[in-house]
Formats: C-alpha cells, structure tokens, sequence
C-alpha cells in the first residue's frame, strides 16, 4: 500500500512543481485563431454560459478533471477543489478509485459530498481495473463517494512506463467491458484518456458501445507518460523520454471527435479561457483542466480555496471574453463561429479525421 500512495504522492509533486508539460506544441491549439468582431452587437449581460453534459446543467462548460485520491493530503485536495466546483457550477472528476480496493481507509480522501452537495461528481476507475472487477464493484465505488457518474481512464501509454505496472499490459476485452458499464449504470459513464488522445475511431466504437460522453484528453498539456519516466529507472525511463511527446493533439482529437455522437470533452494544454474558447469553437462541448487548478490550490502564496476560486473565475471570464469577441451568445453559437486553422492541425483533420471508418 504504501507503494501505491506514494506513486500518488510523486503524481501530485510531479504535476505541481515537475517539468511534465508540453513539449513540441501546446495541443496544436497554437494553430487555431478565432476570428474577431469588431461589432458583436451583445451586451456582457447577453452572454449564457450554461451547457448540459450528461445529465446535469453546468453554470459553465467547464470540468476539473479527474486528479488524486489515495495518501491523506490528497483527501484536502479533493475537498478543496469540489467545493470550488460546487460554488461554480463546474464539474468535478477525482482520481483513479482503485486504491480504496487496496485500503479501504482511502476511501474518506475521496469524500467530496458534505461540501459539495450538487457538484456534478465524476468517479474513476482504469479500464482494465472495470474489466477484471465488473460492474457491479464498480457501482459500489461510485456509491461510496456518492458519484452521478464514473470517467473511466484509458491510459495504456503510461501504462507501458510505469514502474511495476507489468501486470497492466494487457489491454483486451476493453470494448465488451464499456458497453457492460454503460448497460449495468444506464449510460452514466465517460470515457476519457490521460494525455495521450481519443482518435475518431476510438470515438466511434464507443459512440457504438453506448457512451454518451467522452473527454479526449490528448497531448500538449501534462504528459503522464512523462511523468512515469521521471519516476522510472534505467531502460524504462530511457522508453517514456522516448514517447514523452506521443499522442494525438488536444485540438485535433476535439475536432475530429465533434459530430460523432458522443458529448466531447477537451482536456490536455487548455489552461485558460481564450484555448477554452478555441476548444469549444472546435466542437467540444466542456473543456477540461486539472494541472493549473491543482498548481492554484497549491500555491504557497494565495493558494487554497481562495487560489482556486481566483483561477477558476479568470478561466471562467476568458471563455465569456472569447464569446464576447467572435460575436456569440453561447458556447454552441461559438462552436460556429469563423476560425482560421493552421497547416498542422489542418493535416490531422484532413488525414485522420476525414470520416474514414480507419481513421
């Protein structure tokens, strides 16, 4: 046990302070420009940010994504940030919940409900966690933490350079799983990716299985395969430096995953309002970020709920800025709007996303 906590404990150190951040681009999002307009005729007032995803009405299309969970120090980090969510209206995911099926005396870090009664609550649990579990232990981890729905992680890149993780690397039966979950918790699951990329086909084989939600968290923001190679030794840290940079773009994995049928999600290098805003231009629904809330909270200075909050309200006022300058009322009016794509993220819709069954 004290071997998974303390993996937890380097997660949390890594991703605060660790150079685990993009490295040849930033989600390819540096390739899209929204275009302005000089007479949006709309008064601030006009502006209505609130979206539905899945079944609840959030003030504004924006998720904490799911972060920690497990040594007791995350249990404060968790509290923390729900309950900002929860004052905001914004959705909230907790980290992987496998740990409380080692000790059950984690599961309190993650117990967000007494102070945050209505935040929208994702649970988490790896894919192949859900496989060998099944569904109904699944269900009990979301009921433990009183979860509306459970994110289920795919993350076989990180998977590949973890340390200890042998027993991991088996990555089959993971479609047949999903549609087991998503028949056994009517629909209230969302796939999601850590950092690496949803790519349409991928998206498409889920829309099949019955997801109605899905976050494509690609690259260009935190590299968790990075991550590992900083925890690792010898050859397997040599093989994650090697991928540190593998994934599909945040942007492009959001374009291409519009339209599909599930709801999209986009996460991975949106650390502000205006890549927010690029985001929903693209087609996602609720953009997602975890990193810089968790740096915000964990300031030295003005940090805690207080940092939060700051962050969160700034992040908030850059996607209504963004609306405000393309001439829209919401974020639906944005994902319409006129924008200007760059020749790279141009040659992943064109090549990937061009509605090619093998794509």
């Amino acid at each position: 046990m004290s071997d998974i906590y303390q993996r937890k404990r380097d997660h949390i150190d890594l991703c605060n302070t660790g150079d685990v951040g993009p490295g040849g681009h930033r989600g390819l999002f540096e390739d899209v420009w929204l275009v302005h307009d000089a007479m949006p005729e709309l008064a601030m007032h006009d502006l209505d940010t609130t979206i539905r995803l899945l079944d609840h009405t959030l003030e504004a299309p924006v998720m904490v994504t799911g972060m920690t969970g497990g040594p007791p120090e995350a249990g404060a980090i968790n509290r923390g940030i729900a309950q900002v969510c929860d004052r905001l209206g914004l959705a909230f995911g907790v980290g992987s919940q496998r740990v409380i099926t080692k000790a059950d005396v984690s599961a309190a870090t993650f117990a967000v409900r007494d102070v945050a009664p209505d935040v929208a609550l994702f649970g988490n649990i790896g894919i192949n966690q859900a496989r060998d579990m099944g569904p109904e232990t699944v269900r009990e981890l979301m009921q433990r933490i009183g979860a509306d729905y459970v994110a289920v992680h795919l993350n076989p890149a990180m998977e590949l350079v973890q340390p200890g993780a042998d027993a991991d690397s088996d990555f089959r039966h993971g479609y047949e799983t999903i549609a087991r979950l998503v028949d056994a918790l009517d629909g209230r699951v969302l796939v999601k990716e850590c950092g690496t990329g949803l790519s349409p086909r991928v998206v498409r084989r889920l829309h099949a299985a019955g997801v109605r939600a899905v976050d494509v968290s690609g690259s260009g923001g935190t590299s968790w395969i990075k991550v590992e190679a900083l925890r690792a030794r010898g050859a397997l840290a040599d093989l994650g430096l090697l991928f540190a940079d593998w994934g599909i773009p945040t942007a492009a994995a959001t374009a291409m995953a519009a339209g599909i049928g599930p709801q999209v999600v986009a996460s991975g290098g949106i650390g502000d309002g205006l890549t927010a805003g690029k985001a929903l231009a693209l087609g996602a629904d609720v953009v997602g970020c975890a990193r810089p809330v968790l740096q915000a909270f964990l300031a030295e200075e003005n940090g805690g709920i207080e940092g939060a909050t700051a962050f969160l309200e700034r992040f908030m006022q850059g996607i209504r800025m963004a609306m405000a300058l393309t001439g829209c009322r919401t974020p639906s009016e944005l994902r319409a709007a006129p924008r200007v794509v760059g020749p790279r993220l141009g040659a992943w819709i064109a090549q990937v996303g061009s509605g090619r069954e093998d794509g």
